[in-house]
């Protein structure tokens, strides 16, 4: 660490490169840093902890976050370290004029009392890690009837993006749909699944539900499992999209054409929604029901239309009737179930029409919302 005063939680640095700074803890109460520990743990966060005021101050302006515990915050507002964002103390009494008054002292934005203001502490030092925003681009892709295509184009589009290097999630929304761990052939990867989140509210941190959930060719997959849940909440929806977005680059949603309270959720979150349409007559009247279901809840829904034309009815005739705008009008891939069958993923080579037209739309959708490839 920075200090021979000052120790690491945990570390995880790559030997090539310096860890990125990480929140500070400044207390010499063993107790209260018990506390403290187990709170960062909770928000998924290494933490540097200083025992005593010179060491803090020496490490005090790179670092994210301090957190000062109220037995350093005399001797540290005493060596009167430069005003900076993001200083808590914390204490256990609410009652003692001294903590507020050291708390002014040290320009700290808040004194947290435990253990009431525990999960507020835990929220502040996850957006210290994390960031409190959400950067990722979130694209949807739902079929407009039974048997369109979406799934396998949600999974193409995601792991088209891997290809190009940004970090990507692909979340299954469609409880019914068989799971998309299937489709990328990681349903024998080991991780967690719908199931196991279901329960979720509040924030989770964004790195260990990437560490958590299963993967293949680079692309991480939320995905449901052939068990018996069939829904899960609004609200473990929204916890399970904050993290991805906080996670990633790019987060895929492959929505059901019925939606739930959860993937209303989810669709709403969406910058677009790509809405997958077969060439043909029926299959426009079913889409439009699914259309005026989701064009309430996402700004930008698009038209990708699928197969060869029949009855002389093509992309923009398809979107024309729907009264959305035509993304992608995509020839029928060859062999495709052949393909999923032997557990080759679509999208994973960037042959053939699935592959072509992923690497368009994603093009289009990262020039629109600005984001680059690191």
């Amino acid at each position: 660490m920075r200090s021979p005063t000052t120790r690491s939680h945990t570390t995880d640095a790559s030997p090539f490169s310096p860890p990125p700074p990480r929140p500070l803890i400044v207390t010499a109460d063993d107790a209260l840093l018990d506390d403290l520990l187990r709170i960062a743990a909770a928000a998924g966060a290494d933490i540097d902890v200083a025992s005593d005021a010179d060491s803090a101050r020496a490490a005090w302006a790179p670092v994210p976050m301090v957190i000062v515990g109220e037995d350093q915050a005399a001797g540290l507002a005493h060596l009167a370290p430069p005003r900076r964002r993001d200083v808590h103390l914390v204490t256990r009494s609410r009652d003692d004029p001294a903590v507020w008054r050291h708390a002014v002292d040290l320009g700290a934005e808040r004194v947290a009392v435990l253990p009431e203001d525990e999960s507020w502490l835990a929220d502040r030092i996850a957006d210290a890690t994390e960031g409190d925003g959400s950067s990722a681009l979130v694209v949807g892709v739902i079929g407009g009837r039974g048997g369109a295509g979406s799934s396998v184009l949600a999974t193409a589009l995601a792991l088209t993006a891997c290809r190009r290097s940004l970090s990507t999630m692909l979340v299954d929304f469609d409880p019914l749909g068989g799971g998309l761990d299937l489709a990328l052939g990681a349903e024998e990867a080991v991780g967690l699944r719908w199931p196991d989140l279901a329960g979720s509210r509040g924030r989770l941190s964004a790195r260990a539900l990437r560490g958590e959930l299963p993967g293949k060719h680079g692309l991480t997959v939320l995905s449901w499992d052939r068990g018996d849940l069939l829904a899960v909440t609004p609200e473990s929806a929204q916890a399970v999209l904050g993290a991805a977005q906080r996670a990633c680059d790019l987060v895929v949603l492959d929505l059901p054409r019925k939606l739930d309270p959860a993937a209303e959720q989810a669709a709403a979150v969406c910058a677009t929604v790509l809405l997958v349409v077969p060439a043909e007559l029926r299959a426009v009247a079913a889409a439009s029901r699914v259309a005026a279901a989701l064009i309430p809840l996402v700004r930008d829904v698009r038209v990708v239309c699928r197969g060869p034309a029949r009855a002389r009815i093509g992309g923009p005739e398809v979107a024309a009737a729907l009264e959305l705008p035509l993304a992608a009008h995509m020839a029928a891939e060859r062999r495709l179930t052949d393909h999923l069958d032997r557990g080759d993923p679509p999208g994973l080579h960037d042959r053939g029409p699935l592959a072509s037209t992923s690497g368009r739309l994603l093009d289009d959708l990262l020039f629109e919302h600005q984001l680059s490839a690191p």
